[in-house]
């Protein structure tokens, strides 16, 4: 199938995994393989080299060889994909602090974690995109559950991890005995003649099944941007790979955020109205008149969260000065 200027063939996968994989490699491997505690100033860059990075896939490939459509389907789900993960930052957050994880060995956690997520997320874009050619009305389903998804978000509360109830973990403690403190940076250890899992391997587990429960959310809204498999997947890799320097960039600066909640919900109901814009149309032959394209979700979507973080930051503003 063609999409654009040029056709999307396993090449282009081939490609694209291989230079993420050796990006990952060089993080870890080269640039992150000393032990230390992330200050701001390597996560700001860190975070800005990733956007510049995104950004240089989207107008030097995206743009010139994809057509102007592809382009604002993949910042708009790039985008998308970056601001719901703020609430997994949050999230993450909590997850450090409850079993207080030394900063150190943060990072090291985060990595494995993200790298774990592009595994998921690759099988669950491939899976999800199988199924929406195969039966179209999913796309239908999955609108109304985002719609769903963003009411719920404006009432939720904040939550502190509850390992005991993680199916995972407890899966995981019935094959491997837990020791009773951390091991430094490590996951296993060998103690007694048998293999023993550490509490850092219950964080990480923890994150996986966090980022699992996130992505419920933002695979289908960008599943309401676009259906391109490659769009989707590549906008999803780029966002995830800068979560991590961005998680040591607001982790400590979330809580002035305190309307992006909603600019969330807004946006999760938005994408959810334009997925099932179609269905309305044909069902009840209104708003025939209305036609979303990606450059206006695009818009939109970008709209709603500057919207959001800009009254955050005047309402924190305000507070502080207020209690002065």
């Amino acid at each position: 199938m063609r999409f654009g200027f040029i056709e999307i063939g396993l090449q282009h996968w081939f490609v694209f995994i291989v230079i993420i994989l050796i990006a990952v490699f060089l993080d870890l491997g080269v640039f992150h393989r000393k032990i230390h505690i992330v200050k701001f100033k390597e996560a700001f860059f860190w975070t800005v080299f990733w956007f510049c990075i995104s950004m240089g896939f989207a107008f030097l490939f995206v743009k010139p060889y994809r057509g102007d459509s592809a382009f604002h389907e993949f910042v708009a789900g790039y985008i998308t994909e970056l601001s719901l993960s703020l609430d997994n930052v949050f999230v993450i957050a909590l997850i450090f602090s409850y079993f207080r994880v030394q900063e150190q060995f943060q990072h090291r956690v985060l990595f494995w974690g993200i790298l774990g997520a592009l595994i998921m997320r690759g099988v669950m874009i491939l899976l999800g995109i199988a199924l929406i050619n195969r039966f179209h009305w999913i796309l239908y389903v999955l609108g109304f559950f985002l719609i769903y998804s963003g009411i719920h978000l404006a009432f939720s509360k904040e939550k502190q991890p509850e390992p005991e109830k993680n199916l995972a973990i407890r899966i995981a403690r019935r094959i491997f005995p837990l020791t009773p403190t951390f091991e430094g940076q490590k996951f296993f250890i060998k103690a007694e003649g048998r293999l023993m899992m550490t509490p850092m391997m219950v964080v990480l587990i923890m994150v996986e099944t966090t980022d699992l429960i996130f992505a419920l959310d933002s695979l289908p809204a960008i599943f309401g941007i676009t259906t391109d498999s490659f769009t989707v997947f590549t906008s999803n890799v780029f966002a995830i790979l800068g979560l991590r320097s961005l998680y040591f960039v607001l982790a400590g600066a979330l809580r002035y955020f305190k309307y992006l909640q909603y600019g969330l919900m807004i946006i999760l109901v938005f994408i959810g109205f334009k997925m099932l814009l179609p269905f309305i149309q044909d069902t009840f032959g209104v708003l025939n008149w209305l036609k979303i394209e990606a450059k206006d979700a695009l818009l939109v979507i970008t709209s709603i969260i500057g919207v959001s973080i800009i009254i955050s930051f005047i309402s924190g503003f305000l507070s502080k000065k207020n209690n002065e």
